[in-house]
């Protein structure tokens, strides 16, 4: 799953990026490539591969992770073609969800002022200029599928109808200035049209408060406003200081342990960001252990048994029998899988089973 940084000049999205993209290459154990200059891969933090590898012993353990691109940075008329507006645009219809870096800070770590595209520090204003060309971005591309999406109807094909009435009912919320995201869907079968519309404004949408190391938890006003609005929109906001991360992803362990401890904070602001895109973006994992691999595997809330087998090889899911599955509590209340199996905790699932969050599976399956 991809997710894209966007964000207004100076707002320290690409000081963002180098954090996470550093916090990945720096975790010990885990995977880390850099694809492109802009594109990462991140681990995303689970203390359950701790908890299984107590009881489970094994050579490695692979979390699962988040492909972070950073996308060309966004000015008023991009929409237009300002600035970068046609590369950025392209780039952002191909992430899963957006992570908006809003600037929360007022002062350069020198304490010296960074200039604002706009003059002043109102993180509020920035996130409603970035979704305005979003929704002017959409509101072209609808305008532009409509007439072809109309023709294609007149051959009363059930999927071009479809279509052409889902481009009819998204324009009106658009033309209002909201994002498609806020089009109410009445089947579950809408919600797979809906995607496939390619509308930017129907991504799932993350507020990243770029705050002053004065607050780090981001309890300011400004944050205050940030969160305000997320919590009205149904999306995620969670405060990073951009600076501090980049810093803490180049100490060792124990130096990092100092600095978090000095600033009070539990945990890099980047694991929370890390947990909070796969929340926004409706993933859960499962795991798979054993002596050569504990590994966390990323699958969409809802996936059924054999697509989940499928995530690991292609040939699991066509030739699916069964699975056997324990939860990473059963683990660490039984403390191995024989143990576990003797109480009879393990379950034989078949193929209309739903995955479970923090589930502990074997694939059975015939070539």
């Amino acid at each position: 799953m991809d997710a894209g940084i966007v964000g207004l000049p100076n707002v320290g999205k690409s000081t963002l990026f180098n954090a996470l993209t550093a916090a990945g290459a720096h975790a010990a154990n885990y995977p880390f490539a850099t694809i492109e200059p802009n594109v990462g891969v991140v681990p995303i933090p689970d203390p359950r591969l701790a908890t299984i590898n107590r009881f489970i012993q094994t050579e490695k353990i692979v979390p699962a992770s988040l492909r972070i691109v950073d996308i060309a940075g966004l000015v008023r008329g991009a929409s237009k073609g300002e600035g970068l507006g046609n590369q950025f645009l392209s780039h952002i219809r191909e992430v899963d969800a957006i992570l908006q870096v809003v600037r929360c800070f007022t002062k350069a770590p020198g304490g010296e002022d960074v200039t604002h595209v706009e003059g002043s520090v109102d993180p509020i204003r920035d996130a409603e200029t970035i979704e305005t060309e979003l929704i002017l971005s959409d509101m072209q591309t609808v305008e532009n599928a409509l007439p072809k999406a109309e023709r294609a109807a007149r051959s009363r094909e059930p999927e071009s109808i479809a279509r052409f009435e889902m481009l009819k009912k998204v324009q009106p919320v658009l033309d209002e200035g909201l994002p498609a995201r806020s089009v109410s869907l009445d089947k579950p079968e809408h919600a797979k049209l809906f995607k496939g519309l390619g509308l930017i404004t129907a991504k799932p949408m993350m507020y990243v408060m770029n705050v002053d190391d004065s607050d780090v938890n981001g309890k300011g006003e400004l944050c205050q406003k940030v969160r305000a609005r997320a919590e009205a929109e149904g999306a995620e906001a969670v405060a990073v200081c951009a600076r501090i991360e980049e810093e803490l992803a180049e100490l060792d362990p124990e130096d990092r342990a100092e600095m978090l401890a000095d600033y009070g904070m539990e945990e890099p602001a980047l694991a929370k960001l890390a947990r909070a895109a796969y929340r926004l973006l409706g993933l859960q994992s499962f795991y798979t252990a054993g002596p050569k691999e504990i590994r966390a595997w990323t699958v969409p809330i809802g996936t059924k048994a054999p697509q989940a087998a499928g995530v690991i090889h292609t040939d699991f899911e066509k030739g699916f029998i069964r699975a056997e599955v324990y939860s990473v509590a059963d683990l660490e209340e039984y403390k191995t899988e024989k143990a576990i199996r003797e109480a009879g905790k393990i379950r034989i699932e078949g193929k209309g089973y739903t995955m479970q969050d923090a589930d502990v599976c074997h694939f059975l399956f015939n070539l």
